[in-house]
């Protein structure tokens, strides 16, 4: 216990681009736990796509040794103490959340970030009652003082609205220039109080992250709550009930760096040989087995992440598939959280159905796709997860898209997911919210005013209404101003039906979708609009069609190229045009019958891209 007094365990929660991982690499410099030599902007963020897009994806613990400047007249540095610092640098997108309150479950404090000329926004919200949920110590800081466009005093008049302290308790700080970070760490070791696990019971470690390593198999990143763990002993991950020897335990300075064991309050790294992070999730707790049998129970938190947004991938070029497929397997070495099957396409062939945890996590994806494989894919529409009750039957099934849905004979209800949207915005823009938002399936919850200038507004909305262009929507009613976040609140029946589309009478099964039935009309149209004007032309008219069960909600007509008959003809009776006429029409009225009508790619595409 005398060790843990001098740990402090803590995280930083920000929105994305308030500097966080600047300030991350201030601390690193300033306890020396990193070289000035060898420092570098974003130092925590280990991807280019992290430092190019300024926003933390794969979180990142530091274990830093610091003394405190000498006060009060202290006679030499070794009367001084020492203390531990522990940084788990995470990631701040709703995407993440799950991760993010597993991190905030591995430490005792939280530095709360707000950039000093954007104000809070809503990420930082979300993040920061999952810490207060926590019961987490915060510490309240003003960041980027520097630049000539911040504004303190009214970003501190934010923080006292939402967090309730007092003026005086919040600091200032410039991540860039170094001002008031002596300030932040005397503070951490000052407010955040130390861990109290218990040396002497059998080891409780919580799993705040994992990644497969190709010499050490799958490194859990775990927070030693009670007991110790060093090499060669035989631990088993709880919830997943798999078992291993430990290879290597260790700190993160912030690379990895072994040690003898770790004991509880610890933060650090335990190399379990594992092949699969599947094995070694996030959330789980790791223990020691002795006779076979574990000696502890599970910590409290562990849920089994699944995805909540699908789109399907395909290869541009067939015979890339193999390769795709490949370079997909790499990708869930290391993010237990993304999903795939193989399914195939009539046009588009053979590719694969993804699960992600949203959509962040789908670009990041494709991102590494394209950046580490040198492979860019086709991404289809994204959707949800559907969860069906069936006649007859109190257990839900889960579905995935409109090519699983059942016969609606057998169907009784459809449940989709909701969330809870938060929007940050100034005032002004209150109105042109409203009416965006009006025209979704949106619920309106409460309005809340942060300052005279700045309101948090609060929505229910179904969480397919928000994942495609929403985003994009906010940001063009508010001017680029407002911030978003939502979380997951559970699964609603709603009146969804499954939309078909027939082309030339005949269904288009990879084409149809399932839609709120007061939106079919409208969403039947911009279908159907979008494939006429992408299927080719023939003899013949096609007749293209949105239907619901047997009534068709919308209709265009791909009209037929026509051959001039009677361009041969000069002058003589009207009968000899008339004949030529009906016999062309007599002929194109076959052709209807027997005619097939192939759709190219790129007209699947035009419906089914993002």
């Amino acid at each position: 216990m005398e060790l843990q007094k001098n740990i402090r365990n803590f995280c930083i929660i920000a929105h994305i681009d308030h500097g966080k991982s600047t300030l991350a690499d201030r601390l690193l410099e300033v306890t020396k736990t990193v070289e000035k030599r060898k420092m570098k902007e974003q130092l925590l963020d280990q991807m280019d796509l992290e430092r190019e897009r300024g926003i933390t994806i794969k979180l990142q613990p530091a274990r830093m040794v610091y003394r405190p400047i000498i006060t009060n007249n202290q006679e030499t540095d070794s009367k001084q103490e020492e203390y531990v610092l522990n940084l788990i640098d995470t990631p701040g997108h709703v995407d993440f959340g799950y991760e993010v309150s597993r991190s905030l479950a591995a430490v005792e404090g939280a530095v709360l970030l707000v950039d000093a000329t954007k104000g809070v926004q809503a990420q930082t919200l979300s993040n920061l009652y999952l810490a207060i949920e926590q019961g987490l110590g915060i510490i309240p800081v003003v960041n980027k003082i520097d630049l000539p466009n911040s504004n303190v005093e009214k970003t501190k008049k934010e923080i006292i609205h939402v967090l309730g302290c007092k003026e005086e308790e919040i600091l200032e700080a410039s991540g860039k220039t170094g001002a008031g970070v002596e300030k932040i760490l005397a503070t951490i070791i000052e407010k955040v109080p130390a861990p109290n696990g218990e040396m002497d019971k059998p080891l409780r470690a919580l799993i705040f992250d994992s990644k497969y390593d190709t010499y050490k198999g799958v490194l859990a990143y775990v927070r030693i709550v009670d007991g110790h763990v060093k090499r060669d002993d035989i631990i088993s991950m709880i919830a997943t009930q798999k078992d291993s020897g430990v290879i290597e335990v260790g700190y993160f300075k912030p690379e990895m760096v072994a040690a003898d064991n770790l004991q509880a309050g610890d933060i650090g790294y335990i190399a379990t040989g594992l092949k699969s992070v599947d094995f070694c999730r996030v959330g789980d707790t790791i223990t020691i087995i002795k006779g076979g049998i574990p000696l502890a129970k599970s910590l409290p938190g562990y849920k089994e992440v699944r995805p909540v947004v699908y789109a399907s991938l395909y290869p541009t070029d067939g015979d890339a598939y193999n390769l795709m497929r490949d370079s997909l397997d790499k990708l869930k070495l290391n993010d237990a959280s993304f999903v795939f099957e193989p399914e195939s396409n009539p046009a588009l062939g053979k590719g694969f159905r993804c699960g992600f945890l949203g959509l962040l996590h789908l670009e990041i994806i494709k991102e590494r796709l394209e950046r580490e494989f040198n492979f860019t894919p086709t991404i289809t529409t994204p959707g949800v997860v559907y969860e069906l009750k069936l006649k007859g039957n109190d257990e839900k099934v889960t579905i995935y898209s409109a090519m699983d849905m059942p016969d609606p004979s057998i169907l009784e209800s459809i449940a989709e997911p909701y969330v809870k949207l938060e929007i940050i915005t100034p005032a002004q823009y209150l109105g042109a919210i409203m009416e965006l938002m009006s025209n979704l399936r949106s619920s309106y919850l409460n309005t809340e005013y942060l300052d005279q200038e700045r309101i948090l507004i609060s929505f229910e909305i179904p969480l397919t209404d928000i994942i495609v262009n929403f985003h994009d929507d906010l940001k063009s009613a508010t001017s680029g101003y407002a911030s978003m976040s939502y979380e997951i609140i559970g699964y609603r029946t709603y009146d969804l039906v499954k939309m078909d589309i027939l082309l030339a009478g005949e269904r288009v099964e990879a084409l149809s979708r399932i839609v709120p039935r007061e939106r079919a009309s409208s969403e039947g149209k911009k279908i159907v609009e979008k494939l006429a004007g992408a299927v080719p032309r023939q003899n013949f008219a096609i007749a293209v069609q949105a239907a619901i069960g047997g009534k068709v909600v919308a209709r265009e007509t791909i009209k037929p190229y026509r051959k001039d008959v009677i361009a041969k003809l000069y002058g003589g009776d009207v009968t000899r045009k008339n004949k030529l006429l009906d016999k062309q029409k007599k002929g194109k009225k076959k052709m209807k019958s027997v005619g097939n009508v192939q759709i190219p790619s790129e007209a699947y595409l035009a419906v089914l891209k993002r």
